[in-house]
C-alpha cells in the first residue's frame, strides 16, 4: 500500500507507525511547537503545527488519504475535531482514520473483563473527555460516512519508556494495591494494530489494544529490575505513596480488557504477547545496538 498519511500529534506511537509504513508513503506530521528533535530523528520530512490557536489550514489537507489522531481533549473538547473536523470529512480520496482513545473509557470494573460491547463508563474528567472525544468522532462516521476506527489503548511501553529508564534513573516505585491490575501494549505491537486496520479498514470500529495478560505495576517493576540485575524497590502502600493527581487516578480503575477482537478481526499476532516478553525484547534489541 501507499498513501499519504496525516498525523495530528507526531509523537512516540505515531513515530513508530511512520517508520513501519516504508518509504510508499507521505508523511506528514503536526506538533505543538513545531518541530522539535524526537520528530525531526524520526526522519519525516514535512512538519506542521497544531493547537487551539493555530488549526491547519485547508491546504495542509491535499492529497491526504489516511489521518492518525493522537491529541488528547483537553477541557473545552477535542481540538481536533473542533478545528479541522469538517476538513477531514471533507476530503474526497479518506480511506481511513484512527483516533486513539484510552481503556480509560471503560470505567472501574472492579477487577472484571470489558470488551468492545461494554459500556462506556469512565470515572474521571479525562476519561469522560475521551468518550465524549469518540461519539464525536464516530459521529462522523453515521452522519457523514467519514472512515473512522477507534483504538482504545492500554499503556504504552517500548524502547525508551519503560521501567528499565526508571530504574536506572533510580527513580523507580512499587506501588502497592493489593488485587489492582493494569493492562499494556508495546509500541511495536500497536503499530500493527494500526497497520492491519489500515490494511483492513472497517469504518464505525472500535478495537481494545492491549496484551494478553494485565499485570500490577508492582509486578513488572520487580521483573524489569530482575533482568538488570538489580533489586526490587521496595513496595510502597498507595495509601502513603508520594504520587501526582494524575498518576493516582490511574490507580481508580481495575479491570482486564480483553484483546480478542484485534486478533480475530484483525488477524494480529502479538510479537510481545505479556510483559516479560515485551521487557525482554527491549532489552535484547538494546544489546544489539551496542554490538553495532
Amino acid at each position: 500500500m501507499s498513501g499519504h498519511l496525516l498525523c495530528f500529534g507526531l509523537g512516540y506511537s505515531a513515530q513508530v507507525l511512520a517508520r513501519r509504513l516504508g518509504s510508499g508513503w507521505r508523511i506528514t506530521g503536526t506538533s505543538r511547537g513545531g518541530p522539535d528533535a524526537s520528530t525531526i530523528a524520526s526522519g519525516i520530512a514535512r512538519h506542521l503545527r497544531f493547537d487551539r490557536d493555530h488549526p491547519l489550514k485547508p491546504a495542509a489537507f491535499a492529497g491526504v488519504t489516511h489521518v492518525l489522531i493522537s491529541v488528547p481533549p483537553d477541557e473545552p473538547g477535542d481540538p481536533v475535531f473542533e478545528w479541522n473536523g469538517d476538513d477531514i470529512a471533507a476530503l474526497p480520496g479518506l480511506a481511513w482514520l484512527g483516533y486513539l482513545s484510552t481503556t480509560g473509557v471503560y470505567g472501574d470494573r472492579d477487577g472484571g473483563w470489558v470488551d468492545e460491547n461494554s459500556e462506556l463508563r469512565p470515572n474521571g474528567a479525562r476519561g469522560r473527555r475521551r468518550a465524549a472525544a469518540e461519539t464525536a468522532w464516530l459521529g462522523l462516521w453515521r452522519a457523514r460516512g467519514v472512515p473512522v476506527h477507534v483504538f482504545r489503548l492500554a499503556g504504552i511501553y517500548g524502547p525508551g519508556r519503560s521501567p528499565f529508564d526508571a530504574l536506572r534513573a533510580g527513580t523507580a516505585r512499587r506501588i502497592d494495591k493489593p488485587g489492582h491490575l493494569f493492562s499494556r501494549i508495546h509500541v511495536d505491537d500497536l503499530a500493527s494494530v494500526l497497520l492491519a486496520s489500515i490494511t483492513k479498514p472497517r469504518p464505525g470500529a472500535a478495537y481494545n489494544v492491549c496484551d494478553d495478560e494485565p499485570a500490577s505495576s508492582a509486578d513488572v517493576v520487580a521483573y524489569a529490575a530482575r533482568l538488570l540485575g538489580m533489586p526490587a524497590p521496595p513496595l510502597v502502600p498507595l495509601e502513603s505513596a508520594e504520587l501526582s493527581p494524575m498518576a493516582r487516578s490511574f490507580y481508580a480503575d481495575n479491570k482486564r480488557v480483553s484483546n480478542a477482537l484485534i486478533k480475530r478481526e484483525l488477524g494480529v499476532r502479538l510479537l510481545y504477547p505479556n510483559y516479560r516478553a515485551g521487557l525482554t525484547g527491549i532489552l535484547t534489541a538494546e544489546a544489539s545496538r551496542t554490538r553495532a
